[in-house]
């Protein structure tokens, strides 16, 4: 990685051959730029999503390796419940050994509920908890992952973001549990990207539709860290930005950045029967991430990376716990 001088002197993407035929843009306004960092140092963190289980696991680590892909953070999408306790153990023990942080879903998720609004053209209320039962299915996965060394959860819905964070502050889970809030209810305008952080977010994965201006805009509310697919799944758009990574950094900073993959088959909730096309696009999704940060070499924007065993996200904002219910 290059240092912290040669990220302010990093170039835009043919730069210099517009500008050599009269076509170069306008000089990059410093007030757009995020004041915010990762404590610890560093701008941005990497991460890998949808690594569902040991298996997919072991390929994303031995492709890193071959292609020199630093890892910050590992997360999956299945959720705690699709993986049994040998499994969570398994992938706590092999991403400790790494120093990388391990993410799981807590379900269940009104998408594989019995309600019928998700299956209307307007998707009701979504990946949202429907009803006591699931958050206290949510919880009940929380609970269960984080005793077997999990350290990180996602979550998509605010209930259960909320009584997680309490849960975190009664003791009720560790205390340096993190919560990463999914993209599919991720926030869209400043205020509400704020009223994640105050509700217990550590982490908030914006849609990857997002123009450069909305992360400006957020990153003057609020410096909790922002995830973001490089490349969505066709799911969540489709959506392909990596020309435009180093200004994703320099707006967004601290962020996540996603290696996704777009047309795959989608894979949740994964069972065996997916075995090929989840090992296949465990292994992608590490290429991907290779291309992201080669192209932040060869315009010079590749410094800057958080430490690499870092994870957590600094002093944030909270609502007061209280006795609330």
């Amino acid at each position: 990685m290059t240092t912290d001088a040669s990220v302010t002197a990093a170039r835009r993407p043919g730069e210099q051959a517009l500008t050599a035929l009269g076509l170069g843009a306008p000089a990059l306004d410093p007030a757009d730029a995020s004041a915010h960092s990762f404590p610890g140092g560093g701008k941005w963190r990497t991460e890998i999503p949808s690594c569902e289980g040991p298996e997919a696991l072991a390929v994303v680590l031995k492709e890193s390796s071959r292609l020199d892909v630093p890892i910050h953070r590992i997360s999956q999408g299945s959720g705690v419940w699709m993986l049994t306790d040998a499994e969570i153990t398994e992938m706590v023990e092999a991403t400790g050994e790494r120093d990388i942080e391990l993410c799981l879903f807590t379900g269940p998720r009104g998408t594989w509920d019995i309600g019928g609004s998700v299956r209307s053209d307007s998707r009701g209320a979504g990946l949202r908890a429907r009803g006591h039962n699931a958050v206290a299915g949510c919880v009940e996965d929380a609970i269960r992952a984080t005793e077997l060394g999990v350290k990180c959860l996602l979550v998509a819905d605010e209930g259960v973001l909320w009584t997680l964070h309490r849960a975190r502050e009664a003791g009720i889970i560790p205390a340096d549990t993190t919560l990463k809030v999914s993209a599919l209810i991720g926030p869209v305008n400043p205020a509400s990207y704020s009223v994640f952080e105050h509700l217990g977010a550590d982490s908030v994965n914006v849609p990857s539709d997002l123009t450069l201006d909305h992360l400006t805009e957020i990153r003057r509310v609020s410096g909790a860290p922002l995830d973001m697919y490089i490349e969505a799944p066709d799911d969540l758009g489709g959506y392909i930005r990596m020309y435009e990574v180093a200004e994703l950094i320099r707006r967004g900073a601290p962020v996540y950045l996603k290696f996704g993959l777009s047309k795959a088959p989608g894979i949740y909730p994964w069972g065996t029967h997916l075995r090929d096309v989840t090992l296949n696009t465990a292994k992608e999704r590490v290429r991907r991430g290779r291309l992201a940060l080669d192209l932040l070499a060869r315009h010079g924007a590749d410094g800057d990376m958080a430490p690499l065993g870092s994870r957590l996200p600094g002093a944030l904002n909270r609502f007061p716990v209280g006795d609330s219910a």
